[in-house]
């Protein structure tokens, strides 16, 4: 009885009721072995006295994965319930590449590399959760951002019975000084630079960086230059230009320089290149899906290269009818993406259209970077529509009659003529 009342005052400091607490014997946890994790990790044994399960996914964040594994074990994990997967190739290749056929772009600036991890981890979780038997999973998304909607959409959208467990939105902590309190108590251990507030959070994968929270909570203050992780200034880059070539097939970038790399090996190639050059800074006050204007800082060095070469070989390979709908349709599928709707048949829909436009989207295309910019000087294609011969100032040998204009121009500006008549009393 003592210990059954002991559980319970430790689930009532907590912050969960015994109606949520009941029923769950085992859980997934996406886990990145921080900080935050760490106290849901903790959280989530006491709380729910369940069997806790972490999954940690290295997805090109540029972290040593191994000591989440050590921190798991010393917060009681067992070793067989410890998941640590390598996907950096299945992010690049089966999330990546696919929306970047699409130049998907959010609110016209942001290249999405947030939101386009989520459904990789959710779907990785509920693999893990049928492979143990787990009855919930569990992530670290707080209760004010749009990660939480991904997860879970992801989660209902692959396993419709699970469990899911929100630790923010159930539990009783108010701010970063509960946390810290919660875990000094457990021996959790606090990184210097977390004893007070942080003062910024990050998010990042191979595709990119992101930083929000304290000085960028201020839209109309400068971010500090400690702020960016994956990008030297545009100012302090080299006075000289970087000249790269890029290969496609069907719409995916497949050689860097002549020279075939996998997706992962590519796309981090290319985070190097936009390092070096100062390429891939946003600062961005966006709309999020949960109601809220947030602002952040976005580094996608190796995506800002990637979406400026894609566009250019699209431009001399995909016809104007299908390069045109793939425009209009863009935004649509971008704000999919943006709002977790990664697994649903409007955004599969979308994706078998765009993918179906890059069949003949293949080539070479050469680009300059320099100080932020990323300059197209040249692209060619064995699949060319590109016709010099109809576009030249010069003769012309009979490939063009600039006759056969002036139809086309009368019969579109027939209506035109109408209601300017019709405007006059005529």
């Amino acid at each position: 009885m003592a210990a059954k009342k002991e559980a319970e005052t430790s689930a009532a400091k907590a912050g969960a009721s015994g109606a949520k607490t009941a029923g769950v014997k085992k859980v997934v946890l996406a886990y990145s072995g921080g900080l935050d994790t760490s106290i849901i990790l903790k959280w989530l044994q006491e709380t729910y006295g369940c069997e806790v399960v972490t999954f940690t996914a290295d997805l090109g964040q540029g972290e040593e994965l191994e000591p989440a594994r050590a921190k798991a074990l010393m917060l009681g994990i067992k070793k067989d319930n410890i998941f640590i997967d390598d996907l950096r190739e299945e992010f690049v290749r089966d999330f990546v590449f696919p929306m970047f056929r699409a130049n998907a772009l959010y609110e016209g600036v942001y290249l999405l590399g947030t939101s386009i991890a989520r459904p990789l981890i959710a779907k990785r979780q509920i693999e893990i959760a049928r492979k143990v038997g787990a009855d919930a999973v569990c992530h670290g998304a707080t209760g004010k951002g749009n990660d939480q909607v991904r997860f879970e959409l992801g989660y209902y959208a692959l396993e419709p019975g699970i469990k899911i467990i929100a630790p923010w939105r159930e539990w009783a902590f108010k701010g970063r000084d509960d946390l810290l309190d919660f875990a000094r108590k457990h021996q959790i251990p606090v990184a210097k630079d977390k004893e007070g507030e942080a003062p910024f959070s990050v998010d990042a994968n191979l595709l990119h960086s992101s930083s929000e929270g304290k000085v960028l909570e201020d839209p109309n203050t400068k971010p500090p230059e400690i702020v960016y992780q994956r990008t030297i200034s545009p100012m302090a880059a080299p006075d000289k230009v970087t000249t790269i070539t890029l290969g496609f097939d069907k719409g995916d970038a497949v050689s860097l320089n002549g020279k075939r790399l996998s997706p992962a090996t590519l796309l981090a190639a290319l985070n190097d290149l936009g390092r070096d050059n100062g390429i891939g800074r946003i600062d961005l006050v966006e709309n999020r899906f949960v109601g809220m204007k947030s602002r952040g800082v976005y580094e996608t060095p190796g995506g800002t290269i990637l979406l400026a070469a894609h566009r250019a070989i699209e431009s001399i390979t995909l016809d104007r009818g299908a390069g045109h709908l793939k425009d209009e349709l863009m935004p649509r599928y971008a704000e999919l993406i943006y709002n977790g709707f990664w697994f649903s048949p409007e955004r599969e829909m979308l994706q078998a259209l765009i993918d179906k436009s890059q069949e003949h989207v293949e080539g070479e295309v050469t680009l300059e970077l320099y100080k932020g910019n990323v300059i197209v000087t040249g692209r060619k294609s064995t699949k060319s529509l590109y016709s010099s011969t109809l576009v030249t100032f010069e003769d012309d040998k009979g490939a063009y009659d600039q006759k056969d204009a002036q139809g086309f121009i009368k019969l579109n500006a027939l209506r035109l003529r109408t209601l300017e008549m019709r405007r006059r009393g005529k």
